[in-house]
């Protein structure tokens, strides 16, 4: 490799886009991530292309629609071949370093059953080099650090759950039992600033992946009850839980999935009172600010060390969080607080648009290609994603997209979940298509299920308007909108290689930005 060229790949999980620019955005402390908006380019509309967890880090790593990598659970494995973001970056010269998780379930056919690659969806996707092992289930060092420093906890679980100053019951905004300085939050960016330093000599990649403010919502002081929950504003919802259920059958069981009692250790009881949410909502925000102190040290680590003008810094989130909106916790379901997130990239020399916001639509399957097209290497076809090198420009390529897309699998083989129950599907048809352009949000099932249709010049999500006689045009545009990017976007792996007298041709999909 020519000049050095790093890269730093930071994910944030469950981090709502509105904490930075929204809603929620006047309500937390997030200095670090601000000024750093100062010195980079924003993207305001950006989409996680699918939920949860492991399926979203499969599309931004392998720059693919779920569509195609088909990993659609936590759980479902990928196939052991599909390039990523480190298998390629590999072919660049790069060791892709892992600093945290991926999610990645692997493939069953290329490990025995006893292998611990399959006994895990938290396993690292292949091509990465673990250098910290840092999963939410597992997370043996940061378990050892804790230990090492003498907390005493029994059961792992035990770790997520508050603990009383003064040795009474605990309550939702108690401490953790660790302090501050022994988070996993903070373990992690300790272990990447004692690593990072010996690779300064070469370019190198790290891809960073901090766990919080993903539940069990509890967090060390000073951030457990950094926020009054009573400044906060309430959820954006409809009135009562019934009002909002009768938007569509999809909504009824989506209260039952997931309640604030699955987002905390200890409050088994917990019922959703505007207390309790409230309080849930600002620990969220409080962990949002201790991660925003810990990429305040990796920011001025690569300033003190010199390293600021030559390594590319990208900033985002795996997928959002309701947190109350619309009744609902998590991220399975179809409105823009599960699916809109952050994306704030820095790049080397491109000083004259630092500030800048770009408000052109983009998704998280653009990540990978972005980074391949820096870093000069080429993009495999099996990517959907197209490279952002244009638009950190002030550029807009013509045929740049007019909508997003995202899927959701709500099933589960093997245990029903509430939906299956509820609609009564299978996991062949217990999935769903969102299509947002300029006006409308369309919401599509697979299974014989009325569509819904937001218009955003209307009442936007708190309205289904898709039976709207006046909205029948705009639905049917949408609907074959959405059939044609299926269309044209089904996996070009080898759609464009011919096997010919003379031998395989190979035809791009993708032209690099330069």
């Amino acid at each position: 490799m020519a000049a050095q060229k790093n890269v730093l790949f930071i994910l944030i999980d469950q981090l709502r886009a509105d904490c930075l620019f929204g809603a929620m955005a006047d309500h937390v402390e997030l200095p670090n991530l601000r000024s750093f908006m100062q010195q980079a380019v924003t993207f305001e509309r950006n989409y996680t292309v699918v939920n949860p967890c492991g399926p979203s880090r499969a599309s931004l790593l392998t720059g693919q629609y779920s569509m195609n990598h088909r990993s659609t659970r936590n759980g479902t494995p990928m196939r052991h071949d599909t390039p990523n973001i480190a298998t390629e970056m590999r072919k660049a010269g790069y060791l892709p370093m892992l600093f945290g998780y991926t999610d990645a379930s692997q493939d069953p056919r290329v490990h025995h059953p006893n292998d611990p690659a399959v006994r895990s969806y938290e396993y690292p996707m292949n091509g990465f080099h673990e250098m910290l092992e840092m999963r939410l289930e597992m997370s043996y060092p940061w378990r050892s650090h804790l230990l090492n420093n003498g907390y005493d906890f029994g059961d792992y679980a035990n770790v997520f759950k508050p603990v009383s100053r003064t040795g009474g019951t605990p309550r939702l905004n108690d401490p953790a039992l660790y302090s501050a300085e022994h988070s996993d939050t903070a373990f992690l960016t300790d272990q990447f600033l004692a690593t990072i330093p010996s690779y300064a000599e070469q370019s190198w990649f790290a891809h960073l992946t901090y766990i919080r403010p993903h539940p069990p919502l509890v967090a060390p002081a000073p951030y457990n009850d950094m926020y009054d929950p009573a400044a906060l504003p309430l959820p954006a919802r409809l009135h009562d839980p019934s009002a909002e259920a009768a938007l569509h059958p999809f909504f009824a069981p989506t209260q039952q999935a997931y309640t604030p009692a699955d987002f905390v250790e200890g409050f088994p009881d917990l019922q959703p009172t505007d207390e309790t949410v409230q309080t849930l909502r600002s620990l969220y925000l409080g962990l949002a600010t201790e991660v925003d102190a810990h990429i305040g040290r990796v920011l001025k680590f690569l300033k003190d060390s010199g390293q600021e003008d030559n390594t590319m810094v990208v900033i985002s989130a795996d997928h959002g969080e309701m947190l109350g909106d619309r009744h609902s916790w998590g991220k399975f379901t179809v409105y823009d607080a599960a699916y809109h997130t952050p994306l704030i990239i820095r790049q080397p020399g491109n000083d004259n648009r630092a500030g800048s916001t770009v408000s052109q639509i983009t998704e998280s399957i653009d990540l990978m290609p972005t980074i391949l097209d820096w870093a000069g290497q080429d993009i495999p076809n099996a990517v959907d994603g197209r490279s952002l090198l244009p638009l950190l420009r002030g550029e807009t390529p013509e045929d740049w997209r007019r909508y997003s897309f995202s899927e959701l699998d709500f099933s589960q083989p093997g245990a029903p979940t509430h939906w299956e129950q509820a609609l009564g599907t299978t996991p062949l048809n217990s999935s769903l298509g969102i299509l947002r352009d300029e006006r409308f949000t369309l919401v599509e099932f697979a299974a014989d299920l009325p569509p819904m249709l937001f218009d955003h010049h209307g009442q936007g999500e708190m309205q289904n308007v898709a039976d709207h006689p006046d909205m029948q045009v705009d639905l049917m545009r949408l609907t074959r909108m959405m059939l044609r990017h299926r269309m044209c976007n089904m996996d070009h792996t080898l759609s464009l290689d011919l096997i010919t007298s003379d031998g395989p041709e190979h035809y791009n999909r993708w032209v690099t930005s330069d």
